[in-house]
C-alpha cells in the first residue's frame, strides 16, 4: 500500500509542478496532497517535508531516463553513434513523461540544496560523457578537459529547458538533429556538425529490432507506439500470462503506478486483455497476453523493422 502511495504523491509533485508553469519548483505540499488525494499524514508518513519529495520524484525521473539512454548509448561502440542513439533516448523519456520530463529538466533547477547537488552531479557527469568527443577531435581541435563538456551540455539543457517551457504542444524529438550539431561542432567539427544538423534521430530500439514510431493496423488506422508501449507489448509477447509487476521488470520500467496506467492504456486499444477477464479470482494479480488486434501490430513492426 506505502508503495502506490509513494507513487501517487511522486506523479502528484511532478503534476502540480507542470500545472505552476514556469514557477514549478514552488509548488507547495498542500498542492500536492490535492493532487495526490492523500491525507496530511499519509504524507508525512513517507516524507520529511516537500524538498524531500521533490528530490525522491528528481531520481525516479533520473531512473526512468537515465535507463532508456543508457542502454541506448553503451549499446553502440563509436562515440558519436552513442552521443546520438543515447540522446534520442531522452528526448523520446521527455515526450513519453512530459512531467517528470519537466520537473528533470526544468523544475530541479529552482529545487532546494540537496536537488541542486544531486543535479549538478549528474551534470557533471553527462560533461564527462560529452567530453570523450575529445578522443575523436583532430589535435588542432583540443580544448580543456571537462570544459567544452559542460559547455555542451549547458547548451542542450537550455534549449530543452527553452523549449519544455513554451507548453505549446510542440514535442522535442525534432530538436534532435540540431542538439546533435551542438554536441559534436568542437570536437568533430562544422563539416560534421552540418551533415548530422539534419540527420533524424535513430529507430528506437526493442529487443534487439528497430520499432518505426507508428505500426499500422489495417485500413489505415494507426496506433502510435512510444518506447514504453513497444517494450510492453514486446514484454507481454514473449512472457504471456504475466502480470503488471512482472511486464513491468522484463518492459524496464521502474515505477509500478506508470505500469498500471500503460496497462489500462493498452487494454483500451484492444492491444491486450487479461487472461480469464471477468472470471479472475478477486484479488489475485493480472494475467495479461496480447490480443489478436495487438499480435497483429507487433508482427508488422518486427515485420518492417527486419527489412529496415
Amino acid at each position: 500500500m506505502h508503495d502506490e502511495q509513494r507513487t501517487r504523491i511522486l506523479d502528484a509533485i511532478s503534476e502540480a509542478a507542470c500545472a505552476r508553469g514556469i514557477d514549478g519548483a514552488s509548488v507547495t505540499t498542500a498542492e500536492v496532497i490535492a493532487y495526490a488525494g492523500i491525507s496530511a499524514e499519509i504524507f508525512f508518513e513517507l516524507f520529511a517535508d516537500r524538498d524531500e519529495c521533490l528530490l525522491a520524484a528528481f531520481e525516479l525521473a533520473l531512473a526512468g531516463a537515465g535507463k532508456r539512454a543508457v542502454a541506448a548509448y553503451d549499446a553502440e561502440p563509436r562515440w558519436l553513434d552513442a552521443i546520438k542513439a543515447g540522446l534520442a533516448e531522452l528526448l523520446r523519456y521527455l515526450e513519453d513523461e512530459p512531467a517528470f520530463g519537466r520537473l528533470l529538466i526544468v523544475y530541479s533547477m529552482s529545487g532546494g540544496k540537496q536537488l541542486l547537488c544531486r543535479r549538478a552531479e549528474v551534470l557533471a557527469t553527462l560533461a564527462k560523457v560529452v567530453d570523450r568527443g575529445r578522443h575523436e577531435a583532430a589535435d588542432d581541435r583540443q580544448q580543456p578537459a571537462t570544459v567544452m563538456g559542460e559547455g555542451m551540455v549547458g547548451a542542450v539543457i537550455a534549449v530543452l529547458q527553452n523549449r519544455l517551457l513554451r507548453d505549446d504542444g510542440s514535442g522535442v524529438l525534432d530538436l534532435f538533429g540540431a542538439l546533435v550539431s551542438i554536441i559534436v561542432l568542437p570536437y568533430l567539427g562544422a563539416g560534421v556538425a552540418r551533415r548530422e544538423l539534419v540527420r533524424p534521430a535513430p529507430p528506437v530500439r526493442v529487443s534487439g529490432f528497430s520499432l518505426a514510431a507508428r505500426g499500422t493496423l489495417r485500413d489505415g488506422e494507426d496506433v502510435r507506439l512510444t518506447h514504453r508501449t513497444a517494450q510492453v507489448l514486446v514484454a507481454i509477447a514473449d512472457y504471456p500470462g504475466a502480470s503488471n509487476r512482472e511486464v513491468a521488470d522484463h518492459a524496464g520500467i521502474v515505477d509500478q503506478g506508470q505500469i498500471s496506467k500503460l496497462l489500462g492504456r493498452l487494454q483500451g486499444a484492444e492491444l491486450i486483455t487479461k487472461i480469464g477477464d471477468g472470471r479472475a479470482t478477486r484479488g489475485a494479480p493480472n494475467s495479461w497476453r496480447l490480443t489478436e488486434r495487438g499480435e497483429l501490430l507487433l508482427r508488422r513492426v518486427r515485420s518492417e523493422a527486419s527489412r529496415s
